[in-house]
């Protein structure tokens, strides 16, 4: 029973640990559920690992979705709209970074889209990606 009681205690620190700060400010994905053909002639550069495309945007306040082949099988896609919500162009990729050229604020896309810039909090909207053959899905569920 002790082993016991010292486990569960030990698994309620461990919960505790975890940051729990929200963001104020910062902006959350979207609703969002679209699926692409890797054969796309527009999708030819993501089929390499480092390669990357930009999607249209899908609606709303979104300013398109950038895909990015992390190694040749693992998918990740954000969402290029700035995180601050202050830029009406839609950030720019390079050198594995999103940047925001409103504030030269740069994101990222190894990282889950982690500020890389002082002093900025809100992390680049990431969404899901799925990839089932040559279909990919981006979604935030």
């Amino acid at each position: 029973m002790f082993k016991k009681l010292v486990i569960f205690t030990c698994f309620i620190f461990f919960i505790n640990c975890s940051d729990t700060t929200n963001l104020e400010g910062c902006i959350r994905s979207f609703s969002l559920s679209t699926a692409t053909d890797l054969n796309n002639p527009g999708l030819i550069n993501a089929q390499t690992p480092g390669g990357y495309a930009e999607l249209p945007s899908v609606g709303g306040l979104s300013k398109g979705i950038l895909l990015f082949n992390k190694n040749g099988s693992d998918f990740v896609a954000f969402d290029r709209l700035c995180p601050a919500n202050n830029c009406t162009a839609p950030m720019i990729f390079e050198n594995r970074l999103l940047k925001c050229t409103c504030d030269d604020s740069t994101y990222s896309v190894d990282f889950g889209g982690a500020p890389q810039t002082e002093d900025f909090q809100c992390p680049a909207i990431e969404y899901n990606v799925t990839r089932n053959g040559s279909t990919i899905r981006i979604s935030n569920f």
